[in-house]
């Protein structure tokens, strides 16, 4: 049965449990409001997380959601990549919106930079691998975080220090103008023009740069209440996703500790966000995908275009196989399950429960993408409760055929629901 998820834990993590878009922005947005902070551990501005207020929409890509709830610190945590120019454009915007932000943000020390060259090298990367391309957002994400394992990274304390902040900034200029033009025949980039942007970012931004870690452990001593924000989803993680289809950080629970900081034990619930369809942006295998007319209906009625890139997203059916893996693989305590009104006007609808491959059913979902390509899905009907859910506000009062499907996703993931998004807006939203 579903449960009722109260803030009353010090510290609390929303993730994505498929493939990301699963609406993670409006359930940060909702638990926020009672949340002292809210934290990214991760990502960059590849990720896109949506949330409407009345008739206002704001999309952001690396400021926490939390932003919207004018009494909320956020953070941006060392494990986030940040893209100065789509930083200031986010900031800009929020302010333009009436949103006061600047005072309330405040970005780690250790967080790596996005800069011209990594752009050009996720572009370059992609066309050199042709017809086996990611299908990334060719912004930078990838080559970021490989300068970051590398040690090579620029980061934002890095700012702070000019004369180290030029050696840094010439050195990758050097070794990335080689590749660029030598490897892959393509045009360098300027590191005066590079280091000159660098320097103006940081006179906007050095009041906001601090020790996240520091002060995170002074919240959770003061008796603050910490919102734990993370970006795409459980099957994009670099080491537990469909590799090599997935991001280049670990977006699962796990990250959330270097990615901030924190220690395993100050985690006290993990929300994991469930869409009540399945989507996908890019390439990679996708065992419930709809395609042709049917797949075309349900991402119209869904919105389902990125809210980074625009790209139409692939839809699918519930598959209750990577809402297992996801339960397992982030400790999950409960879930929030969005965008069900989507499904209003279907008279049935299917759910994944199982797979089978070469004839035999498997026990858990292959990350092994060649396996996971082939494998039959194997569905269960369930009737649909065709009439809208958007403004019904208790649980009591939803279709009983919509209770039964929200149960029965329960049982297949073997975990409760805490919440139930109808909307977009946040009173479009049911807490059983």
């Amino acid at each position: 049965m579903p449960v009722s998820i109260k803030n009353d834990v010090p510290v609390q993590l929303v993730l994505g449990t498929q493939w990301g878009d699963e609406g993670k922005g409006k359930i940060v947005d909702i638990l926020g409001e009672s949340a002292d902070v809210v934290a990214r551990y991760q990502g960059g501005p590849n990720a896109g997380h949506t949330v409407k207020i009345q008739d206002e929409q704001y999309i952001l890509h690396l400021i926490p959601s939390g932003i919207l709830r004018s009494h909320t610190k956020c953070v941006i945590g060392n494990g986030v990549v940040i893209n100065p120019q789509s930083l200031m454009t986010e900031i800009q915007f929020l302010i333009e919106k009436g949103i006061d932000c600047m005072d309330r943000l405040f970005i780690s020390q250790n967080a790596h930079l996005i800069l011209p060259y990594h752009e050009k090298l996720d572009k370059a990367f992609e066309t050199l691998k042709g017809e086996k391309s990611i299908g990334t957002t060719g912004r930078g994400i990838g080559p970021s975080y490989a300068d970051k394992v590398s040690r090579i990274g620029i980061r934002m304390n890095d700012l702070l220090d000019e004369k180290l902040l030029k050696e840094k900034v010439d050195y990758n200029v050097k070794l990335k103008n080689g590749f660029l033009q030598h490897v892959c025949h393509e045009g360098g980039v300027n590191g005066k023009e590079i280091l000159k942007s660098l320097l103006q970012f940081r006179d906007q931004i050095k009041e906001r740069i601090t020790d996240t870690r520091w002060m995170l452990y002074k919240s959770l001593q003061d008796g603050k209440k910490i919102l734990l924000e993370g970006a795409q989803g459980t099957l994009l993680d670099i080491d537990l996703g469909t590799y090599p289809f997935v991001t280049s950080s670990n977006t699962t629970s796990g990250g959330s500790f270097p990615g901030l900081g924190l220690g395993f034990r100050q985690l006290n619930r993990v929300v994991g966000v469930v869409k009540a369809y399945t989507t996908r942006v890019g390439n990679g295998p996708f065992p419930t995908e709809l395609t042709g007319d049917f797949g075309d209906k349900i991402r119209q009625v869904g919105g389902e275009y990125g809210a980074t890139t625009g790209r139409p997203r692939r839809c699918g059916w519930f598959d209750a196989v990577i809402g297992r893996y996801a339960v397992q693989v982030n400790d999950l305590d409960v879930l929030a399950i969005t965008k069900l009104d989507v499904l209003d006007a279907l008279e049935t609808i299917q759910i994944c429960t199982g797979y089978t491959y070469k004839g035999k059913t498997l026990e858990t979902m292959p990350t092994d993408c060649d396996i996971l390509q082939k494998v039959e899905p194997v569905y269960e009907s369930m009737p649909g409760w065709q009439q809208p859910l958007n403004e019904i506000k208790e649980y009591g009062d939803l279709p009983q055929n919509t209770k039964d499907y929200l149960n029965r996703l329960e049982e297949l993931v073997q975990k409760p629901i805490g919440i139930v998004s109808v909307g977009p807006h946040r009173s479009e939203t049911i807490f059983p």
